[in-house]
């Protein structure tokens, strides 16, 4: 009776997270210390973390590479045939290199290895094989052994890769524990996503700048208010003395007040403004800023900027959700 594709799934999945597991009683302090060291050499000289490996362990080197850079410690993925071939003027004595082999005897490693100007003290061997070549080179080597590919026909790399991605992962997590990565450093090297920007991005990054907003004073009309927020679209008007914010008019204020009046139009507007809003400054994280102005009871759509009791510009809600800021 043929398995069911359920079966074959929750099989799959434990057949890797128990590989993982596996590996861990061959983990060597010594070699974890080792690898400690090479990170704090590579930070010291400037070196780069390269990853090398083909096939499938060519796209875990890849994604490896891509993890470490993500942490701070620049790194790149080096193909051993194209590294034969003018790409090993990219690899230099400071740097490190990962070596990745089911085997432990990838050929095309076997003949890179005479001209890698990496010493062995700064190789790591992520292999299946800790007795072949590749380990043999390698001063810092980890044991990434599987019993069997999930795989049906135990060949397709499936548990293998599962693994040596894992060990990689580690690794990252020890750098990253090394040095001391915050979530702010870690934001400086992903400025395009949503964490980089909740992180990095703030207020003056996006707000309407004062030369774009409607200004007046508290005894110009409403009239006045309604010509000046058509002209400058933005939403608020800011009331102003000298450069001290007094006040603001948002469209909200503008019909409560003709509902309420039939003068309306030429009332003052410090009869009418919002005396004392909530403001913030210009620094002010963007995501606090959200957070701001869904805080109070009631959603507050346009928030007045104001640096040292000057008046900046505003920050409008849709300009932050339009980024990609949500609270929920």
């Amino acid at each position: 009776m043929a398995i069911s594709s359920y079966d074959q799934m929750v099989n799959v999945l434990k057949m890797e997270s128990q590989a993982i597991t596996r590996v861990i009683d061959f983990l060597d302090k010594d070699n974890c210390k080792r690898l400690e060291e090479l990170f704090l050499e590579l930070v010291k000289d400037k070196g780069q973390l390269v990853f090398c490996g083909v096939g499938k362990s060519g796209l875990v080197g890849e994604k490896l590479a891509s993890t470490f850079s993500s942490l701070g410690l620049p790194s790149i993925f080096l193909h051993p045939t194209e590294a034969l071939h003018g790409d090993l003027g990219r690899v230099t004595a400071s740097d490190g290199i990962v070596f990745i082999s089911k085997s432990g005897n990838t050929s095309e490693i076997l003949k890179l290895l005479p001209f890698i100007p990496v010493k062995k003290q700064r190789r790591v061997a992520l292999v299946g094989n800790t007795t072949a070549e590749i380990a043999k080179v390698s001063d810092i080597v980890f044991d990434c052994s599987v019993e069997k590919e999930a795989c049906i026909n135990d060949l397709a790399p499936t548990t293998s890769s599962s693994v040596a991605i894992a060990m990689g992962d580690a690794m990252a997590v020890v750098f990253e524990s090394l040095v001391g990565l915050s979530k702010e450093g870690f934001a400086r090297n992903h400025p395009g996503g949503l964490l980089g920007k909740s992180l990095l991005m703030k207020v003056e990054d996006l707000m309407q700048a004062r030369l774009e907003c409607p200004i007046l004073k508290k005894e110009d009309s409403l009239k006045d208010a309604i010509l000046e927020m058509t002209n400058k679209p933005v939403g608020a008007c800011a009331i102003l003395e000298g450069n001290t914010l007094k006040g603001i008019i948002v469209e909200g204020d503008i019909r409560r007040s003709i509902v309420k009046s039939d003068n309306a139009l030429s009332m003052h507007l410090k009869d009418v403004m919002t005396e004392n809003p909530v403001i913030v400054s210009s620094q002010t994280l963007a995501l606090d800023a959200l957070s701001l102005m869904e805080s109070n009871g009631k959603q507050i759509y346009v928030l007045p900027v104001v640096d040292k009791g000057e008046f900046k510009g505003f920050i409008r809600m849709h300009d932050l959700l339009k980024e990609g800021f949500s609270n929920r």
